[in-house]
Order: C-alpha cells, then sequence, then structure tokens
C-alpha cells in the first residue's frame, strides 16, 4: 500500500462514536494513511454510523448512494462502514451497497486496516462482526481531534435494559477498565497537552460493578484531581439510579471536577419511567439535583428528555414539564420519539400519533427556551473563565469573536483582540454582557489571558500539519473558528 492514501472518517452519533472515530484515526494513520485534506477525494471513506434513530439506515444508504459515482470515477478508492449500524446490519449493507469494501461492527474496530487491505488484495467486500469486545479501544493507537481537551474512556457496553435503547444488543454488557489504566491514559494525554478531559461510559457512575467497587468512581474523581496538568475533569454520562452521595461529595472536594453535570431523565412521568424501564422515579431524579446544587451552588444541569414515548398520556407529558420547571435545567436535549428497531418499545401498544408528539415536542422547547434564557440571564456581569476552543463558534468570522466553555460548560462567544494572540487551548477571563439560550456572549473585551502549554500544544501541532500539506508554517490564528463536524448531540451513550 502507498504511504500516500488518504482517508476521512465521518462520525455519526453520540460522544462514544466521536471517541471510536479518533481511534480509527488513530489506526489508519499507525497504518501510514494521512488525513484527506477538505478539497481532496480520499482514498478511503469510513463511516462510523449510530443506529438510535428509526431513519438512521436511510442517512447511511442515502450516504453510500452519493459516494457510488466518486468511487467509479476513482479507481481504487475504498468504502468501510463501521459502529452501531453496522453491528446491526451486518451483511445487509453489503447486499445493499455492494460498491462497500469493508463492514465491521463495534467490537473490533481495531480490525479496519487489515480488513481495508484484505479487500483490496482480494477485490471483495470483506464482513467482520465479532459479539463481543475483542480488544479495549482504548489500548488502540488514536488520533485525537483536539490537544487541549480529550475524551478518555472508563467502560464500554451497558447493563441496562431500558425499552427505548439498542445499546446493550450493539454494544454488549459492561466492561469496566482498571483504575489504573485510565489514570495512566489521563496521565498520558495531559502530558501531550491537554488540560481538559472528559471520562466517558455508557453510564459512567456505574463503573466498578465489575470488579465489585460500588464507590470506584467516586474515587476515580478524586484521583483524576492528584494529576498534575490536569485544569479540568468532566463526565459524561451518568444514571440517577446509581448517582450515589459519595459521587456528589467527590465532584464538589475535587478542585478540577467542573461544576456541570448532564444527567439523562428521559421522562417526568413515573408512569412512564416505569414502561422505559428506568429504575428511579422523578422524585429520586429531582432529590439527585437538590443535593448537586446544594454541595455546588453554581452547578449547570442538563438533561436528556424523550417526548411521545408509547402509551405517553397528556397528564404523562404534564409530570414531565413539571419536573422540567422544578429542576431548572440550564440546556436539555429534546427528542420526539422513534422506533429503535430491535428494542421492546419498537412494538409497545399506545403508540402516540406523530402529530401529537410532534406538538408536545413544541410545548417542551418553549418551556425549556425560557428556562434556559432565565437560568443564562443570571450570568449577565459576572465574570467567568473560558477554555478557548476551535470550531465552536460557527458565526464567529462575522462577528468577529472566539469561542469556549466556561467552567460550567456553557458556551461563549467573546469578543477578542488579535493582538493578543489567545489560542485554542488558552484560557481567557471575561464579563458576560449578554444571554441566550444556548449561549452566552462577553463583548466588553478579555480582562485576561493565560497561555498554556494546551495553547502551545495546538499551535505546534497546527504549523506540523501546516508545514506537512504545504510547507508554509501556519502564522497565529485569526480571530473565529472553523464550522464543527456535524456530530449529533446526545444519544447512545446518555443512560
Amino acid at each position: 500500500m502507498s504511504q500516500s492514501r488518504t482517508y476521512q472518517v465521518r462520525t455519526y452519533g453520540c460522544q462514544m462514536n466521536v471517541h471510536d472515530s479518533e481511534r480509527l484515526s488513530g489506526l489508519l494513520e499507525d497504518a501510514g494513511y494521512q488525513r484527506a485534506a477538505e478539497d481532496v477525494t480520499p482514498d478511503v471513506v469510513v463511516f462510523n454510523t449510530c443506529a438510535v434513530r428509526e431513519n438512521a439506515d436511510n442517512r447511511l444508504y442515502g450516504n453510500l448512494g452519493h459516494l457510488r459515482p466518486v468511487k467509479d470515477a476513482n479507481p481504487g478508492m475504498q468504502i468501510a462502514v463501521g459502529g452501531c449500524l453496522a453491528q446491526k446490519d451486518r451483511g445487509e449493507i453489503v447486499r445493499r451497497a455492494p460498491w462497500v469494501d469493508v463492514v465491521f461492527g463495534t467490537h473490533n474496530i481495531g480490525s479496519l486496516p487489515v480488513l481495508l487491505e484484505r479487500a483490496r488484495v482480494q477485490r471483495e467486500a470483506q464482513v467482520e462482526i465479532v459479539e463481543s469486545l475483542e480488544t479495549f479501544p482504548s489500548t488502540l493507537p488514536t488520533r485525537r481531534e483536539s490537544v487541549y481537551a480529550a475524551w478518555v474512556s472508563i467502560s464500554v457496553g451497558c447493563n441496562n435494559t431500558c425499552t427505548f435503547c439498542i445499546v446493550p444488543a450493539l454494544r454488549g454488557k459492561e466492561k469496566d477498565r482498571r483504575p489504573g489504566d485510565v489514570l495512566a491514559e489521563v496521565r498520558a494525554v495531559v502530558a501531550e497537552g491537554a488540560i481538559e478531559v472528559t471520562l466517558l461510559g455508557q453510564n459512567v457512575n456505574a463503573y466498578g460493578s465489575e470488579f465489585g467497587d460500588r464507590q470506584a468512581f467516586s474515587k476515580l474523581l478524586r484521583a483524576c484531581g492528584e494529576v498534575e496538568g490536569l485544569e479540568r475533569v468532566r463526565f459524561t454520562s451518568p444514571h440517577p439510579r446509581d448517582f450515589t452521595d459519595d459521587v456528589i461529595a467527590a465532584m464538589a472536594e475535587t478542585p478540577n471536577v467542573m461544576p456541570q453535570l448532564h444527567m439523562p431523565l428521559q421522562s417526568g412521568s413515573d408512569r412512564v419511567l416505569r414502561a422505559m424501564r428506568r429504575s428511579y422515579r422523578s422524585d429520586r431524579f429531582l432529590r439527585i439535583v437538590e443535593k448537586v446544587r446544594e454541595a455546588m451552588p453554581e452547578a449547570a444541569i442538563s438533561t436528556d428528555i424523550i417526548v411521545g414515548f408509547p402509551g405517553e398520556t397528556e397528564e404523562d407529558f404534564a409530570e414531565t414539564l413539571r419536573v422540567v420547571e422544578e429542576a431548572r435545567f440550564a440546556h436539555a436535549y429534546t427528542f420526539q420519539y422513534s422506533k429503535r428497531p430491535g428494542t421492546p418499545a419498537a412494538s409497545m401498544d399506545g403508540q402516540v400519533p406523530p402529530e401529537v408528539v410532534k406538538e408536545r415536542y413544541q410545548r417542551l422547547l418553549e418551556v425549556q427556551e425560557r428556562i434556559s434564557a432565565e437560568e443564562n440571564a443570571k450570568q449577565v456581569g459576572r465574570e467567568v473563565e473560558v477554555l478557548v476552543a476551535e470550531g465552536e463558534g460557527r458565526k464567529d468570522d462575522v462577528h468577529r469573536r472566539m469561542s469556549g466553555r466556561a467552567r460550567d460548560n456553557r458556551l461563549v462567544h467573546f469578543a477578542v483582540d488579535e493582538g493578543l494572540g489567545v489560542r485554542p487551548g488558552d484560557m481567557v477571563t471575561v464579563e458576560v454582557t449578554y444571554a441566550a439560550p444556548h449561549h452566552l456572549v462577553a463583548d466588553s473585551g478579555v480582562r485576561a489571558v493565560r497561555r498554556t502549554r494546551a495553547g502551545d500544544a495546538w499551535e505546534a501541532r497546527n504549523a506540523a500539519e501546516e508545514k506537512r500539506s504545504s510547507g508554509v508554517l501556519l502564522g497565529m490564528p485569526k480571530v473565529g473558528a472553523p464550522a464543527p463536524p456535524p456530530v449529533a448531540a446526545g444519544g447512545c451513550c446518555d443512560a
């Protein structure tokens, strides 16, 4: 294989898929591929798919159809399909799209380079799906999208049986990494320049169940507090059933654990929660919210909510609105229920008519938008510390701003003088001047800039990549940032 072959990975779905795509990119680069430039047709296109939506297959096959003439015009081009939909559909993919070269599942992403080479040599499609995890993904090479913030997986799979979720069938039972392995990776990414780490799992606060330590997750949070150079720790997503007081204490008492929590509610109706097989009730959820805010008054809490689950009545929906009003979420990912093939809910009686689902969804959206605006308005006039990001603000070039996340994970767009030399990975202190439901604005100028080793790492990587592609070193970044890749929020890893 020529060392100059290029690749592109297209990611759909949740944070776990984003993290898996970093592994896929690392595997390909380790095998000698180079990431394709934006204006170049890649030699290999990899689809890392999601199966949590009813129309996920239509989206995949539509994209594959668009690529067929491109492949016909570029002999030697290869197409690979992996992820949850590949695990589910298996050989059906090459039956419906015979121009696909490789199909691999969620448990064997490490096989991709070998399967591509085998398909190239044998000139026939390679379909390889295994039923259990071969290698924990974090042991594989990685090409991280960000040098200043990193995902670190602490577990894969899920032991819950939520009736709307297909994750256990596609990613298997929960497998926990040993704490020492997790911390070794945390220290490694920090040594490479990262100052923020997000601990990732289908149900992070069930961590330790495999090796019999119910307090393993709180211990892990506290251990992250001892990692020198690690300034911000986040995690996603916890399940209310497993959310214990020791985790709240660890969050509050560990300075680098951020005052932010994303905890899926799914429904405010106890009757619907039972039908979903969610092993908590609304009062349990609200008690957790109350305890978190008692320990961390500044914490921003977000959630996931499904509208129109089978059997949901107007009274059930009213209960969801009640919980939303009481919880005062900073943000909520709201979803209209759609059938996930292979889940118990897909065949339940009482499927709610689409027009009813849509109308309830709109009402929920209006309530949450109002609450988000009110909660964000409380930030106006406050000084916040922002970790400058790349690709967060789609209109930054227009408004002459940069963007990043505050400690509580709120998105902040801020005005900046180019002469300050602010880079992604640096920290800035700004005063909030305006609040919208989904973001804050700080247009009164940067109060302070703290150049970080994460910013140094960002600058070094961009310079190296620019030199490799054009032979010209990259100067200081301009105000504004490129648009982020299309990755769906929320999704299958939200417990």
